[in-house]
């Protein structure tokens, strides 16, 4: 099974911490050239400086806002401008506050559309020509199990993240003539600092202590644990492999079998 990653490139965003930052690792254990985007430049740096590169890697920095669409376009531009290109794009960024639906402000609605479809799909406009020219493009959008079923207590995720799902899907039906796949690793519980913040804002909401709300959680996982971040990178750095090339446009829970339904 053709894994190698040698001579490609990603472009990973949210890699300073949690699952962007496994998949960072994992695609650069592969042997991939890994540019990290985030905000924090300082952690960037630090992360960068782990990376594996004993296959002759080039890693970079690529310091840009989701909450800025207008300065994320012109920074990938410039950033391509200069000669750098992606086969591997991976679309990252932190999920919206909790909350019900129902009484969410409509400018959470407005921000989390921007920090999740409008820049995705300004980086996916950046990286698809190289992609094209290239005969090989990956594109993966680390989203959400409740693309298929709802989370209780994720109102605007919910709605973002079915939204984001359903343009990678139809990406993926114009792309694939192109050797370009575009495919949904959807994380259950995972021991991230997000994670933690959800728990204990539950315990602070039910008066419950975090022990007693994680116990709950893990009950409701026939695995009866949470993942750790390098399994849902595993399921990202496969997708972006040679060896999944005619994987294009499926959600790929890395749940533990949480999810309700196939």
């Amino acid at each position: 099974m053709d894994l190698n990653l040698k001579g490609k490139s990603a472009l990973v965003c949210g890699s300073t911490q949690g699952i962007g930052k496994a998949i960072a690792e994992e695609l650069a254990n592969l042997g991939c050239s890994v540019t990290l985007c985030a905000r924090n430049e300082s952690k960037m740096e630090e992360v960068k400086g782990s990376l594996f590169h004993g296959s002759g890697q080039n890693h970079q920095l690529l310091v840009a806002d989701f909450a800025k669409p207008a300065e994320l376009k012109s920074t990938i531009e410039e950033h391509l401008q200069q000669g750098n290109q992606y086969h591997i794009l991976i679309n990252n960024t932190g999920g919206p506050p909790g909350g019900q639906a129902i009484d969410a402000d409509l400018e959470a609605f407005r921000i989390a559309f921007n920090q999740h479809l409008i820049c995705n799909q300004i980086l996916a406009q950046a990286c698809v020509p190289a992609m094209k020219e290239a005969g090989y493009g990956r594109i993966i959008n680390v989203i959400s199990t409740s693309v298929k079923m709802p989370i209780q207590g994720l109102g605007v995720s919910n709605t973002i993240r079915g939204a984001v799902a359903n343009w990678s899907k139809t990406l993926a039906n114009e792309l694939g003539q192109f050797g370009i796949t575009v495919n949904n690793v959807l994380p259950g519980a995972t021991s991230t600092q997000r994670l933690s913040s959800i728990i204990e804002n539950k315990a602070t909401k039910t008066g419950k202590s975090v022990e007693e709300v994680e116990t709950e959680m893990k009950s409701e996982i026939p695995a009866r644990r949470f993942a750790s971040a390098d399994e849902v990178a595993a399921a990202a750095a496969f997708l972006a492999s040679p060896a999944a090339g005619y994987i294009n446009g499926i959600n790929v829970p890395v749940d533990g079998g949480r999810t309700g339904c196939l």
